[in-house]
Parts: C-alpha cells; sequence; structure tokens
C-alpha cells in the first residue's frame, strides 16, 4: 500500500470560517459566495440579537456561540473547528466578488504548500462608499485570509490582528468588498469599542497632552496626505475618526491611570 501523501485531503477542501454578530444587513450578501467556495461552512456568533441567528437557521446553518474577547481568538477559535486544513477566513461585512470566487475554486486542486498563505485585495466602503483609507489602513490592503492551519493562525493583537506562520504569500485574484460603518451610529460606536479594547490590551502612554496634540497631525495625515480629501464628505468622516480615534486612545488612558492613582 503506498504511503499517505500528507494534505492530500485538505488540496481539495476547504473550510470557510465565518464570524457574526449582529450580522443580518450584510450577511446574505457575505453568504452566498462563500457557499460556492466551501465543503465546508463554520460560522461563530458571538451573541447576535438581531436577525442574525434566525437567517442562519432558515439557510440550513448552525451557528456556533462562543463569547467575544478579540478578533484573533474569535478568528482561531473557528479554525480549531475546521474538518479540513485549508480554510478561508472572513468577516460578516466582507464580500468576495466573481472573480475571487472563480480563483478560489480553481486553487482549491493545487493547494500543495501548506507553508504558502494566500492573500486577498480588500476595498474598504465606509457610509455605502469606497474610500482611499479608514484609520490604520490604506486601501485597498491585502490581508491574508486562506491558508493551511496547520502552521498558521492569527496573532493575538486587540485590533488590526492578522494571520502569522507562513513562510511565503500568493495573491488571489479579484477584490473584496469591506462594507464596513453603515451610518454614523457605527462609526462612533466602533471607535468606542475599539479605544477602550486597545488600553485593555495594550500599554497606551496617559498622556493629556498627546490627547490635545496629537489628534491635529492624524487628522492632517488622513485627510491630505492619505487623500481623504477626494472622497468629499466621506473623507472629512474618516479623517475625524483617525483624529478622534488618536484623542480617545491617550484621554481614556490619562483618565484610567488618574483614576488608579487615587
Amino acid at each position: 500500500m503506498a504511503a499517505k501523501e500528507p494534505f492530500k485531503k485538505s488540496n481539495s477542501m476547504l473550510s470557510v470560517c465565518v464570524l457574526t454578530l449582529n450580522s443580518q444587513r450584510t450577511l446574505e450578501r457575505c453568504l452566498l459566495p462563500l457557499i460556492r467556495v466551501a465543503d465546508e461552512l463554520i460560522v461563530v456568533d458571538s451573541g447576535s440579537t438581531d436577525g442574525t441567528l434566525n437567517h442562519l437557521k432558515t439557510n440550513g446553518l448552525s451557528p456556533v456561540h462562543h463569547a467575544y474577547d478579540t478578533h484573533a481568538k474569535q478568528m482561531n477559535f473557528a479554525i480549531s473547528l475546521a474538518c479540513h486544513d485549508w480554510v478561508l477566513c472572513m468577516d460578516s461585512d466582507e464580500f468576495l466578488d466573481e472573480a475571487t470566487i472563480n480563483h478560489i475554486l480553481n486553487l482549491k486542486g493545487h493547494l500543495d504548500d501548506p507553508k504558502t498563505a494566500y492573500r486577498i485585495e480588500r476595498h474598504w466602503h465606509v457610509l455605502g462608499r469606497e474610500v482611499r483609507s479608514i484609520y490604520p489602513i490604506s486601501s485597498p490592503d491585502y490581508p491574508v485570509r486562506l491558508f493551511n492551519r496547520k502552521f498558521v493562525r492569527f496573532n493575538d493583537q486587540p485590533v488590526d490582528d492578522k494571520a502569522t506562520g507562513f513562510e511565503k504569500t500568493m495573491k488571489i485574484h479579484g477584490q473584496v468588498t469591506h462594507d464596513t460603518f453603515f451610518n454614523i451610529h457605527e462609526v462612533f460606536h466602533k471607535l468606542n469599542i475599539y479605544t477602550t479594547r486597545i488600553n485593555q490590551y495594550k500599554s497606551v502612554r496617559p498622556s493629556l497632552v498627546c490627547a490635545v496634540f496629537n489628534p491635529f497631525p492624524a487628522l492632517f495625515k488622513w485627510y491630505i496626505r492619505k487623500g481623504g480629501f477626494r472622497d468629499g464628505r466621506i473623507g472629512i468622516v474618516t479623517a475625524a475618526y483617525a483624529a478622534l480615534y488618536t484623542f480617545l486612545k491617550y484621554f481614556k488612558s490619562w483618565y484610567l491611570n488618574a483614576g488608579q492613582q487615587k
């Protein structure tokens, strides 16, 4: 009997991991392309209270509940549930286009090197419009999203985590839309969440001076240097987001540190 070839099963089988939380608005647009490329579809939900769970169950999907800590831990948990070694990791507000779908389908028969990972070309949309940047990302960016789970996991950063452990990468053809910040409420809601989280998990300088003065260079950088002015009124939103993020990051650190010293 011939020896079993390593990773043979994963060369043709792909587990797709999706994270959800109150994702009803984007869920159908996210899932329809993923169903076409997935041999297994894993949905990990962190406590949706809208119609997300009903939508999933109506479509024959059984989401796994897992309490949210960080995006990296949530995604690594989803990866741990996969039956196949090759995984594609997506958020519920990310949508594959036709070219990306076709390239992934073609790749599934040629995933021979477990230490090669694959990047997607991700275009960021804010308030329904594609933007050139949204702090701290320039658009498009090229995150690694398809890889062999025996070698790759997400690093545990509180924000802006990324996949690590591969030796080389290749780019998947096509474009992926990231439909973030659907309305102004989401902008401020996530701004508050992210600046709280970074203070929980990272050491941020507790400086009221930085809170007052550092937002101005951030505003200039993301509105002028990053081309936000070319995005019209949405560019004002993205530049303001960068400035407010900078302010809140330092202000929260200063406020929390001052309270501990009492």
